[in-house]
């Protein structure tokens, strides 16, 4: 029997018995369904914690030199956090002399941050992220202005009270009028708002357009770290090659400034955008090593349905095979014409459960923070799965149907 005959004859016994069908294909439809959607989960996480979690919070050939990790991964002790706290803070002589004997070409941003509110005539705008740094900071972050201009190495050199802002608190604030040169009051004194960074979105629902920046030396930093305190100096390269050389550097400069001896931990920390990503990788690896055992138990289960419909299917049908065996069908015919079927059923489950899992994989994007991003490795394992599966469940009743007497079948009932 031609495969394309026994493709078309397995889809007519498909229309003709529906219900028993969608009885058959629903263990593959679920199983296929979870692996579409777990791996387009996952893989948009991926694809969203590289480009916007870890480059949004630390940026792309990136690290920071600071007291402490920003970002922890792991179960951290409250032994670990005392020891941690108990460091020196990184000063602006620290950042200058790292600065100056880092052989790596870099760009270099000192850096501080904090919550504060911001009034402007009346309105308030609370919780706003107020980032106290050096002109070069805004290269780092890859901040496009959409409106005005970033302060200058100058404006930082003469602590100058101006100030660069959010889309969202420009709305906030200053919204319907011209935000430019609009003064602003941080810590009782007014910022003239000299420029509004293009509109960045979101990370997991949480805005990352309400914010200010201002030069590092300006009074409000008062607000953020104390005199001569910084939270991190940033310093950005070329590549992840240099990154890895500038880091190296910066750890043997500050080990020496801090005269640690060889094998005392360092009492300084270095914040990347791996360190940033260490627990969700973690977590995804655990997911894709769960993933084939949890789909394994759905296509099982699907699998033993289909054997079982395809048994009854040849006890209802031997009056069937009897009359083609005794018209010269040969036992490979009758074989190839219940594991085709078998397969087909599968194949048509695994269909639909891609269907269903790309379905809800974008559901879940549509109403939710988290991401999709469907890989295609996972569509052709899907059909690949359901195939294998209906070829493995259709091969017992498939035997039986082949081996059964003509004559003894066409008696049948």
């Amino acid at each position: 029997m031609r495969l394309l005959e026994a493709v078309r004859m397995a889809f007519r016994t498909i229309r003709a018995q529906k219900l028993k069908s969608f009885f058959s294909l629903i263990g593959v439809l679920i199983g296929v369904t979870f692996l579409i959607a777990v791996v387009s989960i996952v893989q948009g996480m991926n694809q969203y914690m590289v480009e916007r979690f870890a480059n949004t919070l630390v940026g792309a050939n990136t690290f920071e030199l600071r007291q402490r990790p920003s970002i922890t991964t792991g179960n951290i002790t409250d032994d670990v956090w005392l020891a941690w706290r108990r460091r020196p803070r990184i000063s602006y002589d620290d950042a200058d002399y790292v600065r100056e004997r880092v052989r790596t070409s870099a760009t270099f941003a000192k850096f501080c941050e904090d919550r504060v509110a911001v009034h402007y005539r009346g309105k308030i705008a609370r919780d706003v992220n107020l980032v106290g740094t050096e002109d070069t900071y805004f290269k780092i972050r890859s901040y496009q202005i959409a409106t005005g201009r970033a302060f200058t190495a100058q404006e930082v050199r003469t602590a100058q009270l101006v100030v660069v802002i959010g889309q969202e608190l420009a709305d906030k604030l200053l919204k319907g009028i011209d935000p430019l040169d609009k003064k602003i009051v941080i810590g009782g004194l007014p910022y003239r708002v000299i420029g509004v960074v293009a509109k960045q979105g979101n990370l997991f629902g949480i805005s990352l357009d309400k914010f200010a920046v201002m030069p590092f030396s300006a009074p409000g930093r008062r607000l953020i770290c104390p005199i001569n305190i910084l939270d991190a100096l940033i310093v950005q390269t070329n590549d992840p090659v240099q990154m890895q050389l500038a880091m190296g550097q910066a750890e043997a400069i500050m080990r020496s400034r801090r005269q640690l001896k060889p094998g005392e931990e360092s009492n300084f920390a270095f914040q990347t955008a791996e360190g940033a990503l260490g627990t969700w990788q973690k977590i995804s690896r655990v997911l894709f090593l769960a993933l084939p055992g949890l789909v394994a138990i759905s296509l099982v289960v699907g699998g033993i349905v289909i054997m079982n419909i395809m048994l009854m299917a040849v006890s209802e049908r031997t009056r069937e095979i009897g009359i083609r065996k005794a018209l010269g069908a040969r036992r490979r015919d009758i074989l190839a014409q219940f594991v085709v079927e078998s397969a087909t059923l599968s194949a048509v489950g695994a269909i639909f459960g891609i269907a269903l899992g790309i379905g809800l994989a974008f559901v879940v994007k549509a109403t939710t923070p988290l991401p999709a991003a469907v890989a295609p490795w996972s569509i052709a394992a899907g059909v690949l799965l359901g195939v294998s599966v209906g070829i493995a469940a259709g091969v017992y009743p498939a035997s039986r149907a082949s081996r059964l007497d003509p004559i003894i079948a066409l008696r049948a009932e």
